[in-house]
């Protein structure tokens, strides 16, 4: 049998592991190796277009360019941020001969800047620099308030920003949302809805965890939004999400079911909005809790005096909506609680039950109605009805989605207002 191959074979291996055993010596030692060397000053290399001495301050209105001086050698990354920990977006050219910000700058801001290179031979380079930005040319400023105020929730709880200017451009939009940091542990997937030119509102795709932690701030403050209109500072806020609690009304059954973290833990009888004052079906949050509400009819434009006419003095008041429905007592339709439907719109029950759940429920936690002859419960204006946009819609009401945000506005329609004391 003839051994020649195998014994070149082993030949051939010992060479390979002779070359090999030298490579790796040699990157040990960086000899020979321009991709091993420690990185040069690359301060010759490149081009920089924001002033970096001291005193010298940059325009934050111009994006930042940095462009190489020689073609044989090229960009390989760059990182922009400023003493806040913000960072700046940029777009690097295909060819490595340039690097341009696509983020504005913040005003009044100190960024340091890191350039990696490297030249023809394939030989790293790196710079780092250091600027400040100036005061902003216009002091047209962009207030935003979230809400709501730091505290505990319930899982049906949306995120606010209320602007104090309205922003209608779509690229002044997306700069707005951007800004808007929602970080929840554990992590969710969720996204801003423009409500209006002044008011957006965040919510994950489902209800938020139980027991999340949830954290909102702005990043806007000294960012330029438009031409004439920068951003403002805004009070962070802290959320800490209670258990998953349900209140469930079957408007044909005039029951309520009330859930915590999926388990039944009470039934009540209720009568719900009669004839010409169905309750709204759909789920609703509930923004309010009041142990005393004056509710009269004059304020919904029922004339005093007439059939329809009311004034009464309630008890244990959850509030679901700003057009006046509520959860709360109703001592005068015990009788009719549990079987037919007598009220104004709002779900009533008796005071022992409506103490319960007054003593239950928290700020938003979640009211759905179903089987009500009434209307759909408006996703915005009157309430928070967020949960009732589909996820996919959702999505198309951020600025930072390819559809067009959905501007429709605020709705009007009421029930009931009543004047609490």
């Amino acid at each position: 049998m003839n051994h020649t191959p195998r014994t070149r074979t082993v030949v051939s291996c010992t060479l390979l592991l002779t070359v090999l055993g030298a490579g790796v010596t040699a990157c040990g030692s960086d000899g020979g190796n321009p991709l091993a060397a420690k990185p040069y000053d690359a301060a010759d290399l490149i081009s920089f277009n924001a002033p970096t001495g001291a005193g010298k301050q940059a325009d934050p209105d111009k994006p930042l360019e940095i462009t190489v001086n020689d073609g044989d050698d090229r960009i390989t990354d760059v990182t922009v941020q400023d003493a806040a920990g913000r960072y700046v977006a940029g777009e690097l050219a295909a060819d490595g001969s340039r690097w341009h910000s696509t983020s504005p700058l913040a005003a009044n801001a100190r960024y340091t800047v890191t350039v990696s290179t490297e030249d023809g031979d394939g030989a790293p380079g790196r710079k780092v620099l250091t600027f400040e930005t100036g005061k902003p040319t216009a002091q047209k400023r962009l207030n935003i308030t979230l809400g709501p105020n730091s505290g505990q929730y319930g899982v049906g709880q949306p995120i606010t920003a209320e602007l104090d200017q309205a922003v209608k451009d779509k690229a002044q939009r997306a700069v707005v949302e951007r800004a808007l940091r929602v970080d929840s542990t554990p992590a969710v997937q969720g996204s801003w809805y423009w409500v209006s030119d002044k008011e957006l509102h965040y919510r994950p795709k489902e209800y938020w965890p139980v027991h999340a932690t949830v954290s909102v701030h702005s990043n806007l403050d000294g960012i330029k939004i438009g031409d004439r209109l920068w951003g403002g500072a805004s009070k962070p806020l802290k959320l800490t999400i209670g258990d998953r609690i349900e209140a469930v009304t079957d408007a044909a059954a005039h029951r309520m079911t009330v859930y915590r973290n999926g388990q039944a833990i009470n039934q009540i009888p209720v009568t719900t909005g009669r004839p010409g004052w169905e309750t709204r079906n759909g789920v609703k949050v509930i923004m309010d809790k009041q142990y005393f509400v004056r509710m009269r009819g004059t304020t919904v434009g029922i004339a005093e005096g007439t059939s329809d006419s009311y004034d009464l003095s309630v008890y244990y008041a959850i509030r679901e909506t700003w057009s006046g429905e509520y959860v709360h007592a109703a001592p005068w339709s015990v009788g009719s609680q549990g079987y037919a439907n007598v009220s104004h719109g709002c779900i009533g029950m008796s005071t022992a039950n409506a103490e319960w759940l007054f003593n239950t429920v928290r700020l938003g936690d979640i009211v759905k109605v179903v089987n009500s002859g009434g209307r759909q419960m408006e996703p915005f204006g009157n309430g928070f009805g967020d949960w009732n946009v589909d996820w996919k819609k959702w999505g198309t009401g951020s600025a930072l989605t390819k559809a067009t945000p959905d501007g429709q506005a605020p709705g009007q329609a009421v029930y009931l207002q009543p004047t609490a004391l």
